[in-house]
């Protein structure tokens, strides 16, 4: 099987060329720039490079000749986000969206994926949701309207004729993951994540990054053109994370919950000081209006549809954390230690070291 894939050099791209490579399909991969680093992991996995940016896919229809399944990854996640990173978000979220899936009708590609996300939903409310909900238009941060922008033009594109489906995984989580959920994992691993925080009571359905990938690569084989599947892991409140992280050592177990308008209050002076240190602004109002809201959502369709199967709560921290330590420990600093990687390489990740690890692109 020939896939063409954007945002393979990010969090979820990484993860999905391995699972893709493995199972001995060919990979083109579309980058930006073909000499960085992590391109020249996607080399040394096998993958075919196509230089281009999906802000910029006018001249790709040529290039999609001849694949199978087009897989549209790419994609900018930031909260906490500066003038100019929200800008960037919308051209590549929103423009590159219409642009690549532009091209892969004009190429008359027979199959194509686009991973879109929860947040193009919005909120799930109190009760479990499934692909079925509808977004009702308040948006708590850049990212997600550009999201929603983003899905409402990939379903304009399926109505025009081109064979589509689309994956909408929930917060996805995994060993050097560039998110906030990422950062605070590892401020905790550190020793030195504070007793305090807050939405005890916010319910996630987080998704382990490598059974994501796995459920693409289903997504791409089997997947009936013109269907949505959710991509969920079983139901975690924001207090039973925490209680997940408590059984390995690492910062304080026990926390003061305080409302969301005092931490609101209290990253807002925060944000300045991450970016003069060279990291997201993770702690940032953004995060804290995320938290406002449930993200409960079932995967139970792509289960029964595609026979996908996610880990428990339990198991998948358990690997992530461990995957998670020993990248840390070959890292040098408190800040080369808290900061993200491009690409994550070494025993984590079951890869040979190629130089030091490389980028972020990909859909939440």
């Amino acid at each position: 099987m020939n896939i063409f894939l954007t945002g393979a050099t990010g969090f979820i791209g990484q993860n999905l060329v391995r699972q893709l490579r493995g199972q001995g399909w060919n990979v083109t991969a579309l980058v930006r720039d073909p000499a960085g680093e992590p391109a020249q992991w996607l080399t040394a996995m096998g993958c075919r490079l196509a230089r281009g940016d999906v802000a910029q896919a006018e001249s790709l229809a040529q290039t999609l000749a001849g694949t199978d399944v087009l897989i549209h990854n790419a994609g900018v996640y930031e909260l906490g986000a500066t003038r100019e990173q929200r800008s960037r978000m919308q051209v590549a979220n929103v423009q590159g969206t219409d642009r690549i899936l532009q091209a892969a009708h004009a190429a008359a590609v027979p199959r194509t994926v686009y991973v879109s996300t929860v947040w193009a939903l919005g909120g799930s409310g109190n009760r479990v949701a499934n692909e079925t909900r509808h977004h009702g238009g308040h948006y708590l941060s850049p990212y997600e309207k550009s999201k929603a922008e983003a899905h409402q033009i990939a379903l304009r594109w399926r109505e025009r004729g081109l064979p589509l489906a689309i994956a909408m995984p929930n917060a996805v989580i995994g060993a050097n993951d560039h998110s906030v959920w990422g950062y605070f994992l590892r401020l905790y691993l550190l020793h030195l994540l504070p007793p305090m925080a807050w939405a005890r009571d916010t319910v996630y359905t987080l998704v382990d990054v490598e059974a994501l990938a796995e459920g693409l690569a289903r997504m791409a084989e089997q997947a009936p053109m013109g269907e949505d599947y959710l991509f969920c892991g079983p139901p975690q409140s924001i207090g039973a994370v925490f209680d997940h992280w408590g059984r390995h050592p690492g910062g304080f177990r026990h926390r003061v919950w305080l409302p969301h308008g005092l931490m609101r209050l209290q990253f807002m002076f925060m944000e300045p000081l991450q970016r003069a240190l060279g990291i997201p602004a993770f702690m940032s109002r953004e995060t804290v209006d995320a938290t406002t809201v449930h993200l409960n959502y079932s995967a139970a369709k792509a289960q029964r549809e595609l026979g996908w199967r996610h880990p428990t709560a339990t198991a998948m921290w358990d690997r992530v954390i461990g995957q998670e330590l020993a990248l840390m420990q070959g890292r040098r600093g408190l800040l080369g230690k808290l900061r993200h990687q491009p690409v994550a390489i070494g025993r984590a990740n079951h890869q040979e070291p190629l130089g030091q690890p490389a980028s972020s692109a990909g859909s939440r």
